[in-house]
């Protein structure tokens, strides 16, 4: 059931995000340009429409999209055989035309397939390459752009060879304005008197005290300064003309080539997919255990991707950094995500000669934490405890993220889940049924022998239609097997938004391995309660009924 939203109610929380995530954004903006060999602004143009367009026309809360480094290889070889950049906007404008249509088509529904495990896999692989990244931006080597996520370089080594090869070009002054950074950051959520100061971000004291001890030491004459090679480059447009040359239209001569389509067919698959992963992704940060309607968010993608084709930007996607960076930052809403793409556009027409002041050190030191909130030692030791089942697609899909890429991790993780649920189904037959209901009734949702992560969409539907004060009841007499995603799913309608819409729910017949009846202490509208317990106390009752019954009749003779 769907709400109204108030995209100003959460201000307070959502302008220090989206300043944060714009922080973070723009070198990553840039820096995917440089990499696909496009114009530098087209990275930026990307990341005013994913923040502005699609995120007022996308119902996730969280999400933040723009050019993603998934994309760049593509795009890449895509402007080399075309020819032109302007042709590849064709190219660009088709694949959001197909976007457009695969949301029409309810394409978006094939991220409920998706298994809780390979999502966590792919955040905590993406969290290992943002830290190792990082590291040598954070010593004050910039050989790779900014958003590089690839583990083989182009040159022949890979991220650890890089790493080791930084090692001989140590700045001293990154590494203060590094540690500086981290320090500012690491107090800033722990000292109580700073923490009272929400509209001012950690992230943006470290910038401006990294900018201004750079600037020290600049104008010190200090042999410890960073130089402009490890600094924000952003162009700066001087005349009228320069702002006329950032604008680029497509070359729509080019639809006639079915070169350009296949580009565009690509783009749409590639960039679609990695959005619904970021999507399950996102859903899977929020405290507030929201659900994004995958279909809108792929027209939103559609919608983002023509705009930003028509005016001269990359494709984009929705991207796990930023957004990641905007959950960690504390945003309440999809607001966060506007507020970034507007922080952007004023960046390039106000303040450009200001950001280029930024050390990549300082922004290292932000996406560290990042990345350590993404791949928390604790959350391996968790799957760990949940067993090999799912601790082995987890693992699989990180060092499947960190060593191929996204989409070969996830696919990876997937694959040996699926095996895992075929040799399940060989041992136990498979059943879900749903009652009818109307508002007030009870409803009641009797769960198979078996309910593997191939059943969470029919049930997140379910759950998802369910109205303002009802009465629910989610049987598991039967049920042998209940995959952590379907419990991850049913734990969060119970506790969360049971509370918020007056919902009164009875969980029957859960095992005690599936750790569902603690929550009837903590929430008062769950009631759990075991079915053969029920069972007999139920049967006592008859019992006790006849037996009154019959001393009755004998009475009366």
């Amino acid at each position: 059931m769907t709400k109204k939203i108030n995209l100003f109610a959460n201000l307070k929380s959502d302008i220090p995000a989206g300043l944060v995530v714009f922080l973070v954004a723009l070198p990553l903006c840039l820096g995917i340009a440089l990499a696909s060999g496009a114009p530098p602004l087209s990275g930026i143009i990307a990341g005013v429409v994913g923040g502005i367009v699609v995120g007022f026309f996308s119902k996730s809360h969280l999400s933040v999209s723009g050019p993603a480094a998934g994309l760049t290889a593509i795009v890449l070889t895509a402007i080399t055989d075309l020819g032109a950049f302007n042709i590849f906007l064709a190219a660009g404008l088709i694949a959001g035309l197909i976007q457009l249509i695969l949301g029409f088509l309810k394409a978006g529904s094939i991220s409920n397939y998706f298994p809780t495990n390979v999502i966590e896999g792919m955040l905590a692989g993406i969290g290992v390459i943002i830290i190792l990244k990082q590291i040598p931006h954070a010593i004050g080597y910039d050989a790779d752009f900014e958003g590089d996520q690839s583990f083989v370089q182009q040159g022949g080594g890979n991220t650890f060879s890089t790493i080791i090869g930084a090692l001989d070009y140590i700045n001293l002054g990154a590494v203060i304005v590094t540690v500086i950074s981290l320090t500012i950051l690491l107090m800033w959520d722990k000292v109580p008197f700073l923490k009272k100061l929400k509209l001012v971000p950690g992230a943006l004291v470290a910038v401006i005290v990294g900018i201004l001890i750079n600037e020290f030491l600049i104008r010190s004459g200090s042999s410890l300064a960073i130089t402009s090679e490890h600094l924000v480059s952003l162009p700066v447009p001087e005349t009228v003309e320069d702002f006329r040359n950032i604008i680029l239209l497509p070359d729509f001569n080019a639809f006639l080539d079915y070169k350009v389509w296949i580009v565009g067919a690509t783009i749409a698959v590639v960039a679609s997919i990695e959005t619904l992963l970021c999507i399950e992704a996102a859903d899977r940060m929020d405290e507030q255990k929201r659900l994004t309607d995958t279909n809108v968010e792929l027209k939103a993608q559609g919608i983002g991707n023509i705009l930003s084709s028509l005016i001269g930007g990359l494709p984009l996607t929705s991207v796990v950094v930023r957004t990641s960076t905007n959950n960690s930052a504390g945003a309440k809403s999809k607001m966060s995500a506007i507020i970034h793409g507007v922080f952007l556009l004023v960046s390039v027409l106000a303040i450009p000669f200001l950001l280029n002041k930024i050390p990549f050190a300082t922004l290292a030191a932000v996406l560290f934490l990042v990345g350590y909130k993404l791949a928390k030692p604790s959350t391996i030791v968790h799957f760990w405890q949940k067993g090999k089942y799912q601790f082995i697609p987890f693992i699989a899909t990180l060092l499947g993220v960190v060593f191929m890429d996204l989409l070969k991790g996830v696919a990876l993780g997937i694959v040996i889940s699926v095996i895992f649920i075929i040799r399940g189904n060989m041992q136990r037959a498979y059943r879900f049924r749903k009652d009818k209901f109307e508002e007030g009734d009870v409803i009641r949702i009797d769960l198979a022998q078996e309910v593997s992560f191939l059943n969470k969409a029919a049930i997140k539907s379910t759950l998802i239609s369910i109205p303002e004060n009802s009465r629910v009841v989610i049987n598991a007499e039967d049920t042998v097997y209940i995959a952590h995603d379907v419990l991850d799913l049913i734990q969060d309608f119970a506790t969360v938004r049971a509370s918020e819409e007056n919902i009164k729910v009875k969980l029957k017949g859960f095992k005690k391995a599936y750790e569902l009846d603690d929550i009837n202490d903590e929430n008062n509208h769950v009631f759990f309660e075991n079915f053969e317990e029920e069972r007999i106390r139920k049967q006592a009752r008859q019992d006790y009924n006849q037996c009154i019954a019959v001393l009755g009749k004998k009475k009366t003779n």
